[in-house]
């Protein structure tokens, strides 16, 4: 089992830039694909971006392609978020999941698919 913490949210200007993190405790985080997702008020939450366990496998929402960059430090447990350029419409509560799995897709883009959550962090992008 995985425990998720996100930090890093706040208000951003847009067109700047923020970068998210989420920390893992528990064992063996280099076996979890993760994702990042968020969810805006009254809309479902969508995906963001997710990257493979070890070898850098990466995909990304059309929305944000280009302008965000997930990464991790497995030895640090982390995988964050990089915003760059953010729009306003980026303004969201921003959550990290963890999928157990041994593969990576590019499908990877559900939230059935993913085992663990964090409890989210804000993400406010004034205009």
């Amino acid at each position: 089992q995985v425990q998720l913490v996100e930090s890093g949210g706040g208000l951003v200007q847009a067109g700047g830039s923020l970068r998210l993190s989420c920390v893992a405790s528990g064992r063996d985080f280099s076996t979890y694909v993760m994702g990042w997702f968020r969810q805006a008020p009254g809309q479902e939450r969508e995906f963001v971006a997710a990257i493979s366990r070890s070898d850098g496998r990466t995909t990304y929402a059309d929305s944000v392609k280009g302008r965000f960059t997930i990464s991790r430090d497995n030895a640090e447990k982390t995988v964050y978020l990089q915003m760059n350029s953010p729009k306003p419409e980026d303004t969201a509560v921003y959550y990290c999941a963890a999928k157990l799995t041994t593969y990576f897709s590019p499908y990877y883009t559900k939230e059935y698919m993913y085992n663990y959550w964090g409890q989210g962090t804000q993400v406010t992008v004034a205009s």
